[in-house]
């Protein structure tokens, strides 16, 4: 982030929304609706932050996982597929980029060669800010407009592209490294964004499990599992090979259009999340899977006690993550997947 943004930004924190103006834009996560309040308009920045930050993680007691099915992994093999497989060191103890190491040259020619129709199909939610503010200026017989976005785009609502030293666990960030050391209220030092300046370019493949199952959208009773993406990509006739990146849709536009909406406030109620099952960080690891893009993302509660499901692969693995992707189109006139996927948030060219 520029110094003089940056340096805008911390001075809304101080100031409160309501000193930059009078409206605002809301986005409801429930219900995938907008809506604009005064309220929301006087929200400050770190009013904005907190409230995500309540949103971004749920507490959930360790627990054993109900062996439901034969091949629900155990409490062992779940922790020991982020602690005895971990990426970290791989290419070099220094190393910002990741898996996305993985797509080397010879991938992005390859990837390049399989499109054949040129056709593009946008994965990125429309983009609703939470805060917009619209100024008019006059100039001489005309004018201009000018506006202000203030937006936190972690969460459900924002497609976006997480950077490696986006989450940690209690054994640190990417890597390895200290949160406390590696970032601070200018930004990150290590792992941030910027690594993946030149551009993410792979072949990317769909795996479309409504149309797997024949059902509309997952349900938080039956959520993907990493056989299960097996299962498809068999039956897709696709292959999922190093850096390529993984799409893995769930059904999350008709799952709101039947009147659904995401719970995570309320898990500590019984509430609950659908999306993947912790079992399909094997199958990330298995692939090396450079980039994962979901629209439903990791299932609540994941039976497991894990502060980050299927998150951690971010900075267990160094898989960038594609979060709340917008995968409904694509599956629509695709089927089965899509030859390029590059740098821009949801882009997929096929």
């Amino acid at each position: 982030m520029a110094t003089t943004r940056r340096r805008f930004l911390l001075g809304a924190a101080a100031m409160g929304g309501a000193a930059m103006g009078r409206t605002g834009v809301a986005w409801d996560a429930g219900t995938g609706t907008r809506a604009t309040s005064a309220a929301t308009a006087a929200l400050s920045a770190t009013d904005l932050l907190e409230r995500h930050a309540r949103h971004m993680v749920v507490e959930e007691p360790v627990v054993a996982a109900q062996q439901a099915h034969p091949l629900l992994p155990s409490q062992e093999e779940v922790e020991a597929w982020y602690t005895e497989r971990r990426n970290w060191g791989r290419w070099g103890p220094d190393d910002q980029v990741g898996a996305i190491n993985l797509i080397t040259p010879q991938k992005r020619a390859e990837a390049a060669a399989l499109v054949t129709t040129g056709r593009t199909v946008s994965l990125s939610r429309v983009f609703e800010p939470e805060q917009q503010f619209i100024r008019k200026n006059v100039r001489g017989q005309g004018g201009s407009a000018i506006d202000y976005y203030g937006s936190i785009y972690h969460g459900e609502t924002v497609t976006h592209l997480d950077a490696l030293g986006h989450i940690w666990d209690r054994d640190g960030m990417w890597q390895g490294r200290d949160p406390e050391v590696e970032i601070d209220t200018r930004g990150l030092r290590f792992g941030d964004i910027t690594a993946w300046r030149d551009g993410i370019i792979t072949k990317g493949v769909l795996l479309d499990v409504p149309r797997h199952r024949g059902e509309p959208h997952v349900t938080a009773d039956r959520p993907v599992h990493g056989w299960e993406l097996d299962e498809i990509a068999g039956a897709q006739g696709v292959s999922v090979d190093a850096g390529d990146a993984l799409l893995v849709y769930s059904g999350r536009e008709e799952y709101h259009r039947r009147g659904h909406g995401f719970e995570r406030e309320l898990l500590s109620e019984g509430g609950t999340w659908p999306g993947l099952h912790v079992s399909c960080v094997k199958f990330i690891r298995d692939h090396d899977v450079a980039l994962l893009g979901w629209d439903m993302m990791d299932m609540r509660p994941d039976g497991y006690g894990l502060l980050w499901p299927v998150h951690g692969v971010l900075f267990n693995y160094g898989v960038a993550l594609l979060d709340s992707a917008l995968l409904e189109p694509l599956a629509r006139v695709e089927g089965r997947g899509c030859g390029l996927v590059d740098r821009r948030p949801g882009a997929c060219r096929g």
